[in-house]
């Protein structure tokens, strides 16, 4: 989704926020979001991860030509294709993509901070990308997220929130 420099941290992965035109998202909503991904993911997540936070007629456009569903959804995934997953000698993990008034909707209904739920939102997303699928996992994409997220400061993630087979916002 963009070509500027990721967010440098201390793990393995290279995460960049960005706006849908690609230019490098700044404020409070998206502030150190890629250094908290690196922290929170699994220790199998390594590469590069493009993340967009963008409007709500921005992901309602892609949820139909992807997904062929007609609104808006909190997040979207895009896995890099393994035959082209490597992006200057790294792994691209592949393309995220949030709603920022979905993730702003959900925040006021679940009483936290637009931020908090960007993250929530960030790292559901990235178990995507790393192959997880709460739909037909039996529970594991689940568990790791509600262990990931509790042991990252924050409470329970999107499945809890929907059930593991259900669809997103």
């Amino acid at each position: 989704m963009t070509s500027r420099p990721p967010e440098r941290a201390a793990g393995n992965l290279r995460v960049t926020v960005t706006d849908a035109r690609g230019v490098r998202l700044r404020g409070p909503d998206v502030a150190g979001l890629g250094a908290w991904l690196n922290r929170a993911a699994p220790k199998q997540a390594r590469g590069v991860v493009s993340l967009a936070v963008v409007s709500d007629t921005v992901m309602r456009g892609l949820n139909r030509k992807y997904r062929g569903v007609n609104r808006p959804t909190d997040v979207l995934s895009f896995p890099a294709e393994a035959r082209v997953r490597r992006a200057g000698g790294r792994t691209a993990l592949g393309d995220l993509a949030i709603a920022r008034g979905v993730a702003r909707r959900q925040a006021r209904a679940l009483g936290h901070s637009v931020r908090t739920e960007i993250r929530v939102l960030a790292l559901h997303g990235l178990l995507h990308l790393l192959g997880y699928d709460h739909e037909v996992d039996r529970g594991q994409m689940a568990r790791l997220e509600r262990r990931l997220l509790l042991r990252a400061g924050l409470d329970a993630g999107v499945i809890h929130r929907h059930g593991p087979r259900a669809e997103h916002q």
